[in-house]
């Protein structure tokens, strides 16, 4: 099997997700054409804060942790990446270097487009920028999500979107009102800036609700509208 035919198999994956379904169907080839495939061991380092950009990447299977170390060593957990997300395209437009860590928390396939090659396709058709962009926003929007969350929500609200999030960011959507969503309390606790003891009573309150049940290293959502309604109560009329 040829280099082309690994990557175009992945085609029908990458048409899941709502970024790359969108794009013009003259840039999805060229991505298609152009990407190389990557595969990560548990724990591997994709890329660390501070290296220099080298491209674009998607998530075909498994998981990358995006996160950011102190000069103290604490680190800041903020986003897991699964499939079949996109990243890397901040340093596309700042042409500095990269701001956080990316680690493969299982076995992961990557999908890679190279730096270089994106510029030549963009100095060669600039309106591709605007898709670009696109990627982009979608991360503001969801980092200005995520500052709402830590001004309007208490900690078990804060949570319980972070599980409804993961959730419906699935590959599998077949299902969403049962989900095993593979996450460390340990890790949990680090996205949503909480103690792991805070985060370990706050999951159990979930538990005890019927909203989820705590597995060893993961937690299946058993009542994913109970979480949303938890997360966002409905307003009473007074």
């Amino acid at each position: 099997m040829n280099l082309h035919d690994t990557v175009t198999r992945y085609e029908g994956l990458l048409r899941t997700g709502q970024w790359f379904a969108q794009l013009p169907e003259s840039l999805q080839t060229w991505l298609l054409d152009t990407a190389t495939v990557v595969h990560l061991h548990a724990g591997q380092v994709l890329f660390e804060q501070n290296d220099a950009a080298h491209g674009l990447y998607a998530v075909i299977s498994g998981c990358i942790s995006i996160s950011r170390q102190r000069a103290d060593g604490k680190e800041a957990l903020l986003t897991l990446m699964e499939s079949p997300h996109w990243f890397g395209e901040i340093t596309l437009f700042d042409r500095m270097n990269r701001t956080h860590n990316a680690v493969a928390l299982g076995e992961t396939v990557l999908i890679h487009i190279r730096g270089e090659l994106l510029d030549q396709l963009l100095a060669k058709e600039p309106h591709y920028w605007q898709n670009f962009g696109q990627l982009l926003t979608d991360k503001i929007r969801l980092l200005l999500n995520q500052a709402e969350d830590l001004a309007l929500r208490t900690s078990g609200q804060r949570l319980a979107n972070r599980l409804v999030f993961f959730a419906e960011n699935a590959s599998n959507r077949a299902d969403r009102s049962r989900r095993i969503i593979p996450i460390p309390q340990e890790q949990l606790a680090m996205m949503l800036y909480l103690t792991r003891q805070t985060t370990n009573q706050l999951l159990k309150d979930l538990e005890r609700q019927g909203f989820i049940k705590l597995v060893y290293g993961a937690i299946e959502i058993l009542d994913i509208e109970g979480l949303r309604t938890f997360a966002d109560p409905p307003l009473i009329n007074k």
